[in-house]
């Protein structure tokens, strides 16, 4: 039987106070005598909370509710300490070799900072990031494209803005807000000639990705540009919905210029 611990006298924190708390309250959830649940995670059953604890966040951050956001960041650091205390136990690495790793890599990608390099603007300082991640690619003999950096497993718009970002930052972009309009224009064009349905599948494509080449020229964030516009949609049309329950009515119920009076009318 392994020794129990004595119980923390009453008011008395069972963690040191700081950033070292949550990491000493995990270990001792993953002890021999801690909790069942917390000891049989994995990094792989741990994935799906990573992954809403990250969502929350965003959307705690879309609210701008600061007490919220506080929150959120402290679920997001509890998966960062169950992921590096799964590791330390299995003798692979600890939650201070994962701070002193991205330390010594961020000191290394800002030269500006810590070094002697001047930099004119924050383009430059990105430019600068994706030469000195292709140099140490290079060193340990791997030849990667820049857009290969960018996680598949994101959802397919993050995922296409991050193509484009790396793409732009060794010279691959449009020169102009109005030049990436032009291909929008042009991919809608396309899309509405299609004539079969894999065309139209590859249009659709097309078009949204130059929709998402469109917003990063204007400097619009298309993941939050679309969420805003889903919700005061969402919020919308709930308003008229329920505007038509009283009536005892629904949608269905309508006509297509009765539909598109009541849209305008609700505000």
């Amino acid at each position: 039987m392994p020794e129990s611990k004595p119980m923390p006298e009453p008011n008395e924190k069972p963690y040191s106070p700081g950033i070292q708390a949550i990491f000493e309250v995990v270990a001792r959830l993953r002890a021999p005598d801690g909790c069942p649940w917390d000891r049989e995670q994995t990094h792989e059953s741990l994935r799906p909370y990573l992954l809403e604890e990250t969502y929350e966040l965003l959307e705690a951050i879309d609210a701008a509710d600061e007490t919220k956001i506080k929150e959120e960041l402290g679920d997001l650091l509890l998966q960062v300490a169950m992921h590096a205390e799964i590791a330390a136990q299995e003798g692979r690495f600890n939650a201070a070799e994962v701070s002193e790793a991205v330390a010594a890599k961020m000191v290394k990608r800002h030269p500006h900072v810590f070094g002697t390099t001047s930099v004119a603007d924050a383009d430059e300082v990105l430019r600068n990031w994706e030469h000195q991640k292709a140099h140490e690619a290079r060193k340990e003999g791997k030849e990667e494209s820049v857009v290969d950096r960018v996680p598949k497993t994101l959802p397919a718009l993050a995922w296409t803005l991050g193509l484009q970002k790396r793409a732009a930052r060794v010279g691959f972009d449009y020169t102009s807000p109005k030049e990436a309009a032009e291909s929008v224009a042009e991919e809608a064009r396309e899309l509405a000639s299609a004539d079969d349905a894999q065309r139209t599948f590859e249009e659709m494509g097309d078009l949204l990705f130059a929709m998402v080449s469109l917003a990063r020229q204007l400097k619009v964030n298309p993941e939050d540009a679309l969420r805003v516009a889903g919700e005061r949609f969402r919020t919308r049309f709930a308003k008229a919905e329920a505007a038509l329950r009283e009536e005892g009515r629904t949608f269905r119920e309508l006509d297509a210029p009765e539909i598109a009076r009541r849209w305008e009318e609700t505000r």
